[in-house]
């Protein structure tokens, strides 16, 4: 049996170890360090009450979910992450499983790079996280998402293809859902997104070739609600050991791209529809 004390007492002294700074908020006058409950809440997207639940330990077992989500935000390393999967009487996450474990310097990068949007996905495209400049570009979008499923079915923000970049983008994107099955074959999302996406007959086709791409360095051209067209530069790296993809969109300084997205960012979120 779990001890409810024990997770109580972890999720506090986490709670009260990480600095506001980490997580991009000021640090203000506190009474206490570390964050309070109600920006823990508000991160990890549980109710405040519950939050106190869980830290008195009054609450019942929290899921799965709830838990990555808190270790996420309070941004534990892997042994804590395990640590509090098991206080809370959960098994810890196999290695056998896709990472969706995001480390502290990643999130640190979310934090202090206002200037670029930037999301994180899991090697099978599923989002984890994104900054407020990504919501202030692409709309709110609810971790979870599969990128895979989302673009087949018509429902991405819209994008401006050039000549053949659309057909690359969709093939490695199938390309990628291939290396994570053969990579994590135990793992049931995997499988999931694979059997939403074989609904579509441009996913079949593609899959059925069986051809590599890559992803590489690209501009995309967004079409923005209250802006309108703005072209960026997108990279896609690799978080080193998590095998976590981070997508970054940028401007080149001075050009009236980026002065679109400066004001896309001071806008903050609307409703982006799907191209």
């Amino acid at each position: 049996m779990a001890d409810r004390g024990d997770f109580a007492a972890l999720l506090r002294a986490w709670r009260e170890r990480l600095q506001p700074a980490a997580v991009g908020f000021p640090a203000g006058n506190r009474r206490t360090s570390g964050l309070r409950r109600e920006e823990v809440a508000l991160l990890a997207g549980v109710s405040v009450d519950y939050l106190v639940r869980l830290e008195q330990g009054r609450a019942d077992r929290p899921s799965v979910q709830v838990v990555a989500s808190l270790a996420r935000v309070l941004q534990l390393s892997d042994l804590e992450r395990d640590q509090l999967h098991l206080a809370a009487g959960l098994p810890a996450p196999l290695p056998t499983a896709v990472p969706t474990h995001i480390p502290a310097s990643v999130q640190r990068l979310l934090a202090r790079l206002p200037d670029v949007a930037v999301g994180v996905w899991t090697a099978h495209w599923t989002l984890l996280t994104a900054n407020a400049a990504w919501r202030s570009l692409l709309g709110e979008i609810s971790p979870g998402t599969n990128l895979v499923v989302a673009h087949f079915a018509g429902r991405e923000p819209e994008v401006v293809w050039a000549d053949g970049d659309r057909e690359r983008h969709e093939r490695a994107l199938v390309s990628d859902l291939r290396t994570a099955l053969i990579r994590y074959p135990d793992d049931p999302s995997v499988r999931a997104v694979l059997a939403r996406c074989q609904s579509f007959d441009r996913f079949r086709q593609l899959w059925d070739e069986g051809t590599v791409v890559e992803h590489r360095f690209q501009s995309k051209t967004f079409v923005h609600p209250l802006v309108g067209q703005l072209t960026l530069d997108c990279d896609v790296f690799t978080a080193i050991g998590t095998d976590l993809r981070i997508v970054a969109y940028t401007a080149e300084p001075g050009t009236e791209d980026a002065s679109r997205f400066d004001l896309v960012r001071t806008l903050g979120t609307v409703e982006v529809a799907p191209g």
